[in-house]
């Protein structure tokens, strides 16, 4: 199912705009009435909640589009209040660099150099994904009635935020092994959701962290992304992450993945 999401809305690139703004402003909408009462409690267990309304303008440029499924962009909210707890608790002296899988259209990377912004951290963002970065293409969003757009110009209004995040253009596995870095703090994985690709991505960030350092997964869904589900069981059963899985709905679950052992 993944795959056929990502190539309706990447691989396949669409020639012309698939929706009117009016009816992505419509699906927005209802995006913005949702309510998630676990991502609530989460932000007010770690401290920290992204403003919401520079969250819905973001999302209505890099995550509403036209899917058979309803609109979710609440790891956003997740990864912002996950990263700015890490940051609180292991201080800013010392440079977060945060490793992210899957950019797609850039969301999760703005939302993350956000939460270093405001947390007044040291740091960037190293995102990785097929897409390029600077070619114009329709993105399946609102912006596409304005013509083609680069990645860049996109994003060019979160300038500041972008300012923060390294875009590489590549497949994920051999630009990990190019990447030479010696920590990563904070990862998300939202590329492949094949479970030797998840588990191949988890271990090469494992091999680079520290006690208390964390990796979100997002996709926690059973029968829809079976490879995460196993991928975070594994993950469980190796012992050295304690795992919180936390549910935005029943179409979509994350998991919060803490190194506990050396």
């Amino acid at each position: 199912m993944f795959k056929t999401i990502r190539r309706r809305m990447f691989g396949d690139a669409p020639t012309r705009p698939l929706a009117s703004a009016e009816e992505y402003r419509k699906i927005w909408g209802r995006a913005r009435a949702a309510n998630y009462p676990a991502i609530d409690d989460f932000e007010r267990q770690t401290g920290f909640g992204i403003s919401l309304e520079w969250l819905h303008d973001l999302a209505l440029h890099t995550q509403v589009v036209i899917k058979a499924s309803d609109i979710n962009y609440q790891h956003g909210r997740v990864l912002y209040a996950a990263l700015r707890r890490y940051i609180a608790d292991h201080g800013k002296s010392e440079s977060v660099v945060v490793l992210e899988t899957g950019t797609a259209r850039g969301f999760s990377s703005v939302c993350m150099a956000r939460a270093l912004i405001d947390s007044e951290a040291i740091g960037q963002v190293i995102t990785i994904d097929t897409l390029p970065h600077k070619k114009p293409m329709f993105w399946n969003c609102i912006d596409d009635h304005d013509g083609r757009k680069t990645r860049a110009e996109l994003l060019q209004p979160w300038r500041r935020e972008t300012e923060r995040v390294t875009f590489l253009t590549g497949r994920v596995e051999p630009s990990l092994h190019r990447l030479g870095l010696t920590r990563i703090r904070f990862a998300f994985l939202d590329a492949s959701h094949k479970y030797r690709d998840v588990i191949k991505e988890f271990r090469y960030v494992a091999a680079h962290q520290s006690v208390g350092d964390v990796v979100v997964l997002d996709d926690l869904t059973p029968a829809m992304f079976d490879g995460v589900v196993r991928a975070v069981s594994t993950i469980e059963l190796e012992g050295e992450y304690e795992v919180r899985r936390l549910s935005a709905s029943s179409a979509r679950g994350y998991a919060i993945a803490i190194r506990t052992m050396t």
